[in-house]
């Protein structure tokens, strides 16, 4: 892990961006107590891929067939989150 003083990490930017993106691990510090902790964006979101994000999709339609009825859509499932008053039930 790399440990950047915030007061250097300004003029190299772009060069930590990088090396983050890398997988490298920098961690900015001011004071010498770490503040912040630069780490790329996952395209994906939580290391998964669009394939395997697909298949828990499907995995969950099947698991629900059959528990509801087949006229159930969005507009009759607020009538399940929602009593007569309109409030949450």
């Amino acid at each position: 892990m790399t440990h950047v003083p915030l007061s250097l990490a300004k003029a190299q930017l772009t060069d930590l961006v990088r090396r983050a993106e890398e997988g490298e691990r920098i961690v900015l510090t001011r004071h010498g107590r770490d503040v912040v902790r630069l780490t790329p964006v996952d395209r994906y979101g939580n290391g998964k891929t669009r394939e395997e994000k697909m298949r828990i999709i499907q995995e969950i339609q099947e698991s629900a067939k059959g528990k509801f009825p087949p006229d159930f859509d969005s507009a009759r499932a607020a009538d399940f989150l929602y009593g007569d008053d309109g409030l949450p039930g």
